[in-house]
């Protein structure tokens, strides 16, 4: 039985930027399972900005930080080519100021289903 929005991960090519082990092994075997083609992982913007120009990227996991970088020059480079992503955050990361939000990374299908609706799904309605 698929959970509600995990079906939408399906044949997506998803760019990972992570500065270490955001995404862990379980992780990545159930972004698999749910069809996704993993790109990087990215281990520095400048790697994630050069595979954002050769790689074809449907929607971006990322960490807000790597090493002592933000992620925010991809983010910006993201949004002008309009490719939805999310702030996988694995640690205290409640110090960064963003408007963007951010997800517990897990490999729980419920918790990979949220990400997928964000990435994925319809707009919210804005009220």
């Amino acid at each position: 039985m698929e959970i509600g929005g995990l079906g939408l991960l399906a044949e997506k090519h998803l760019l990972i930027v992570e500065g270490g082990d955001l995404i862990a092994d379980a992780v990545r075997l159930a972004l698999e399972r749910a069809g996704v083609i993993i790109v990087g992982p990215a281990s520095s913007v400048e790697i994630g900005l050069a595979l954002l120009e050769i790689a074809r990227i449907d929607g971006a996991i990322m960490d807000i930080r790597i090493e002592a970088e933000t992620v925010f020059p991809l983010v910006e480079r993201l949004q002008d080519a309009r490719i939805p992503f999310v702030f996988a955050i694995s640690h205290a990361d409640a110090d960064v100021a963003t408007p963007y939000g951010g997800y517990r990374l897990s490999e729980s299908p419920a918790a990979l289903a949220e990400i997928a609706r964000a990435l994925f799904g319809p707009p919210e309605d804005a009220g």
